[in-house]
């Protein structure tokens, strides 16, 4: 007795990558309107995780081809969870409080929370991502990250 066909449009993997486009191709529409230099990243970033998303859609759709069973898309869906409340809260945290200081926050927090603990590890790899952002965008480029609602007169 063979297993029941489920619809290869919905396996979690093909769910994933369609939402990842279509939400990164609404995201890529505003940077049209942006300066060149600023939508630069924005963009190229876009459309890499477009490029990504449909490359994860094909494999899918391959191995469904190929009838092989949909894993599921992860063992602890609550730290999926979390960490999706996370990217939320940095969003926000970004638009009240700054880039920099919500980025300073969030990268030993979300590390912390995924399993990394050690200190000094944390606090060097902030002081990397956050310098190296400095260093390329605002003093290299010349671009100025969001100060905060909370800052702004």
């Amino acid at each position: 007795m063979s297993k029941p066909q489920n619809n290869r449009l919905l396996r979690p993997e093909t769910l994933t990558a369609v939402g990842i486009t279509a939400i990164s191709a609404a995201l890529l529409v505003p940077t049209f309107g942006m300066r060149a230099m600023s939508a630069l990243l924005p963009a190229a970033m876009l459309i890499g995780l477009i490029g990504l998303s449909i490359l994860l859609l094909l494999s899918d759709q391959r191995k469904a081809a190929a009838n092989e069973e949909a894993k599921p898309m992860t063992q602890a869906p609550k730290r999926v969870a979390g960490a999706f409340l996370l990217v939320v809260a940095y969003a926000l945290a970004t638009d009240f409080v700054g880039f920099y200081a919500s980025t300073v926050i969030s990268i030993p927090l979300v590390a912390w929370v995924f399993g990394f603990r050690h200190p000094l590890g944390l606090a060097a790899a902030t002081l990397v991502v956050v310098g190296s952002i400095w260093l390329i965008f605002d003093f290299g480029m010349s671009q100025e990250f969001p100060s905060g609602r909370l800052w702004e007169k």
